[in-house]
């Protein structure tokens, strides 16, 4: 029996709590939260033998074979190690950790203690992402992805948590070198990651403040951003992060040599693309046809997992986390590569650089008009 531990818990923490219980083979054997009270609630809610507000006393007691780290990121590093160094493999809430260098160190120790990391990118493994992946190894884009267009986004008011983070100018979310980007668009940028073989591509990155957030007041989180990702196989990607386009997407869509693939995690459905052409008019019909075809099996295949009761809208955790565990007990590859984590971690250090020099840019710009102002006035 594997022993889990969380040491965090808010509103993630209870997906956790609700996929670990449905994997055989595991049990929770405490939650901690420096918020006792915290702790306690999670413990009472889901029936979990110990709760503690430290985590020291928490490895000590409980023993935990696995420790999930579900805290904010800027703590993520310091818990890991310490889960580390007590012997626990660890899987980490995304985003890992605050940059490549802390989630280089982390994988280092973990590989000098014998023991498995992993990070929740958990979007890549849901039912449709599996599909995706499984016709990606089968050949059907050609070889490799030549292309890559990955949108992430985010509905700003459409939950507490943007309220929150909206009303409070000390939110913890505001204090991270990405701000709001930083704790949402690693799901976008590892998806992206997985295809790339380079670890040190191109990256160009363009943001700012939508006209909603400052029509309000808001000017210092960064909700609109375009990136143009190359590796050195040349190819590319494309990524979109923004708070007021809609639909607010969360696609993926890949193209290669002979075939493309369209991911829309939204409504749980993968498309094929066929790369050929049909003569004359038939290209007119013959392929809205094929996607209508297409479409009508998604809905059914979505259906049959649904009466199944296979069709959790976190499926993808449970399978991560099963897949996690699985590599702990028999010694298997992890589900995901660390290369991966870390250029994912190296991918956003460049977005944050950049936007960080932008942002530095036009309060000089402003500044100058300001005392421009001020003299001629």
């Amino acid at each position: 029996m594997l022993k889990v531990a969380i040491v965090g818990c808010g509103k993630v923490a209870d997906d956790h709590v609700l996929q670990i219980q449905r994997i055989p083979g595991c049990s929770i054997v405490g939650v901690c939260d420096r918020e006792r009270l915290m702790a306690r609630q999670l413990c009472e809610r889901f029936y979990i033998a110990e709760y503690f507000d430290d985590v020291t006393e928490m490895l000590r007691v409980a023993q935990p074979d696995v420790v999930h780290v579900t805290t904010p990121p800027q703590s993520h590093s310091a818990i890991a190690k310490l889960c580390l160094e007590h012997g626990c493999h660890v899987y980490v809430e995304k985003p890992f950790s605050l940059d490549a260098k802390e989630a280089r160190e982390l994988i280092a120790l973990a590989n000098e203690r014998g023991l498995k990391i992993t990070a929740g990118h958990d979007d890549q493994f849901s039912h449709v992402g599996l599909r995706m992946r499984a016709l990606v190894q089968s050949g059907y884009l050609g070889e490799a992805p030549l292309h890559i267009e990955s949108h992430y986004c985010y509905q700003l008011g459409a939950d507490a948590y943007a309220g929150a983070l909206l009303g409070d100018k000390r939110h913890w979310v505001r204090s991270l070198p990405g701000k709001l980007l930083h704790n949402i668009i690693s799901h976008g940028i590892a998806r992206i990651a997985e295809f790339f073989t380079c670890d040190d591509p191109m990256v160009i990155a363009q943001g700012f403040t939508s006209p909603y957030l400052l029509s309000i007041g808001e000017n210092e989180i960064i909700d609109e951003l375009r990136v143009i990702i190359t590796d050195k196989q040349r190819t590319t990607a494309y990524f979109t992060f923004s708070s007021q386009i809609r639909p607010a997407l969360h696609q993926l869509r890949l193209y290669g040599s002979l075939n493309g693939l369209i991911l829309d995690q939204d409504n749980e459905t993968l498309l094929k693309l066929r790369g050929g052409r049909y003569v004359s008019y038939a290209e007119k019909f013959i392929p809205p046809g094929e996607l209508a075809g297409q479409y009508l099996r998604n809905l059914l295949g979505n259906a049959r997992r649904f009466l199944k009761n296979d069709f959790h809208a976190k499926s993808g955790m449970k399978y991560l986390i099963q897949a996690f565990y699985r590599a702990i007990v028999d010694g298997g590859p992890l589900p995901i590569p660390y290369r991966e984590i870390i250029l994912t971690g190296t991918i956003m250090d460049a977005i944050f650089s950049q936007l960080a020099m932008q942002q530095s840019v036009i309060r000089k710009a402003v500044n100058s008009q300001q005392e421009r102002s001020w003299i001629y006035t």
